[in-house]
């Protein structure tokens, strides 16, 4: 049997979506050789991708444009909406079937309500199915609505007193909660990050901050139509934050790490056009008046600036990464780029403002090895900073402030050090944590409460692992030969790691904060094999909690966690920077 693809066009609301994804999920469950591609407004798929079950593996989203207005107050002029959906969708909706991946659609479920879809499946020779939503009493009244005509019942005075009875039907299925749709909006902001989990992660974390400090400030966080797919199983984000996205213009994050630079070029090429055009669309309920990008998308500023729109750059790396690239003429005239870092890796960086004397070896790693060829326009992206209105960075005042002090000597434009990009404000609630649906495992915290204290090791590589295969093997094996308890924080390579064993920099993290330790050995391309033997002694030798040198280090994590704690808290320094910081984009609000 080949696959069947099936397309399904809900009307956009609640009462209608439901009982249509409802189906959807339940024709996906019987045979995996359907494929159903489930449509729905931009607006619509943010408020879908919080639900706290992704629906199955053969049931995708695609969007259309919000040519409709705003599910956000739509009540106010329902009958407009009602036109808007049966005028504004048809033609969005042709053309998304005209880019729909193979196979080509075999069949159309469409709401009832939508009837121009059996206009656009008859000229395109695609069956279609008619969804009704509501109860059949309820269509047969429509159907006959000549009757009630010509028996005098419609128009009619209803305004004398009726009783109707009402009776309660358990419905078996369960329905989706219903979003807010009465905030305020005074300010729009659009944020953009980079097609990156690293920079993904530290956007949508500032934007829930954001969003859950002021309900009268509207965000719309773009990404790609893949990376939509990917957030659909994230913790359900605040009302006033909602999803809109672009075109897969770039190669697919499933397979960017065989050609990087590539990736990159496509990236600062191929996203400004549809990005601008989403702008063009991004008018309900307000225009935007704001814009939050990626330090790494330059190209947002030239956009920003065109329209008048003020622009915030984000950079969710350290400070310290920020200031070499700000710097890189330096390095370059003092004849240490490009070199040989298996050569003049232990040579010293001492002019860099703001930065401690510093290896070669322990520059960014794009500065040696195949990150020479996207350090230029890594470097590029820094310089243009100062032509954006606000810089927000991702770091704490007090552990890189004589860094942060020397930027903002260099950059005349409002600087914000805005703390950690991790969802602190979520700490203590596991509203988040669910259980494994597959095998029925207790969820992973459950399974840390059980562990003795300060017995489990966390291993958390990123989304973008850089070793060659033989050194993940090693690792792998060493640190299931070491005996340790351990959680791994895995993607892409999960499956190796269950069956084998059943981010600032390291010069910041051992040399500065003297809280880890180096496993690497060598230089560039000396750089050597890490046996398994030796990683399973490094990680014993981590997790001793007798040895003084453990003792040490975990001592002075503890103090770094304190002045972390201090600066997110009330009235502490990356608390008062983002009020700081909302005061200034609220002043926009009336654009």
């Amino acid at each position: 049997m080949e696959e069947c693809h099936v397309v399904a066009m809900p009307y956009p609301g609640r009462g209608h979506i439901n009982p249509m994804m409802s189906l959807c999920q339940l024709l996906a469950s019987k045979t995996d050789r359907i494929r159903i591609t489930f449509v729905v407004t931009e607006e619509w798929l943010g408020f879908l991708g919080s639900e706290p079950k992704p629906p199955p593996a053969n049931v995708r989203f695609a969007t259309v444009p919000n040519v409709l207005p705003s599910e956000i107050g739509r009540a106010a002029d329902y009958p407009g909406f009602y036109e808007a959906a049966q005028t504004k969708l048809e033609e969005p909706f042709e053309r998304l079937l005209d880019r729909l991946e193979p196979p080509e659609p075999g069949v159309i479920i469409y709401d009832t309500e939508m009837p121009w879809v059996v206009g656009v499946g008859n000229r395109r020779d695609i069956p279609v199915a008619s969804l009704w939503t509501m109860p059949a009493s309820v269509f047969t009244v429509f159907h006959h609505f000549d009757l009630l005509v010509q028996n005098g019942h419609f128009p009619a005075d209803v305004s004398a007193p009726i009783s109707i009875p009402f009776h309660s039907i358990p419905h078996p299925i369960k329905l989706m909660e219903v979003p807010n749709n009465n905030p305020t909006t005074i300010c729009h902001v659009v944020t953009m990050p980079y097609p990156g989990r690293g920079h993904i992660n530290p956007m949508i974390n500032f934007c829930k901050l954001l969003a859950s400090k002021r309900d009268d400030i509207l965000i719309t966080f773009v990404v790609t139509e893949e990376w939509l797919g990917f957030l659909s199983s994230e913790p359900k984000p605040p009302a006033n934050l909602r999803f809109a996205t672009i075109p897969n213009v770039v190669p697919s994050e499933e397979g960017r790490g065989a050609d990087f630079p590539g990736f990159v070029r496509a990236v600062l090429t191929k996203m400004e056009e549809p990005f601008e055009r989403l702008l063009e669309r991004l008018e309900q309920p307000q225009k935007p008046s704001f814009i939050i990008h990626d330090t790494c998308l330059p190209w947002v500023v030239g956009v920003g600036n065109r329209r008048d729109i003020p622009v915030a750059s984000f950079w969710p790396q350290p400070v310290s990464v920020f200031s070499v690239c700000y710097h890189f003429n330096l390095v370059k005239l003092n004849g240490q780029f490009p070199v040989d870092v298996s050569e003049r890796g232990n040579e010293l960086v001492n002019y860099i403002p703001g930065i401690p004397p510093t290896r070669i070896a322990d520059l960014p790693t794009f500065f040696h090895g195949d990150g020479l060829k996207t350090v230029h326009l890594a470097c590029e992206a820094v310089s243009r900073v100062p032509k954006a209105q606000h810089l927000l960075l991702t770091s704490i005042y007090e552990l890189e402030s004589q860094t942060i002090d020397t930027i903002k000597a260099a950059i005349p434009t409002p600087i914000y050090s805005i703390g950690p990009s991790i969802p602190y404000f979520r700490l203590g609630d596991n509203s988040s944590l669910s259980i494994d649906s597959q095998n029925g495992e207790s969820s992973y915290m459950q399974w840390l409460d059980s562990q003795p204290e300060s017995s489990v090791l966390y291993i958390s590589q990123g989304s973008f692992l850089s070793v060659s295969r033989t050194q993940m093997d090693e690792i792998i094996a060493g640190v299931d030969m070491s005996g340790v308890r351990f959680l791994w924080v895995a993607r892409g390579d999960a499956s190796r790691i269950k069956e084998g064993c059943g981010v600032p920099n390291s010069k910041t993290i051992v040399e500065d904060w003297k809280i880890g330790w180096k496993v690497r050995r060598g230089m560039g391309e000396e750089e050597h094999l890490v046996t398994r033997e030796e990683i399973a002694g490094i990680v014993q030798r981590f997790m001793d909690l007798e040895s003084d040198e453990g003792k040490e280090m975990r001592g002075r994590a503890k103090e770094l966690k304190e002045v972390c704690r201090r600066a997110i808290s009330k009235m502490g320094s990356a608390e008062t920077a983002i009020d700081a910081f909302i005061q200034d984009i609220s002043r926009h609000r009336d654009r």
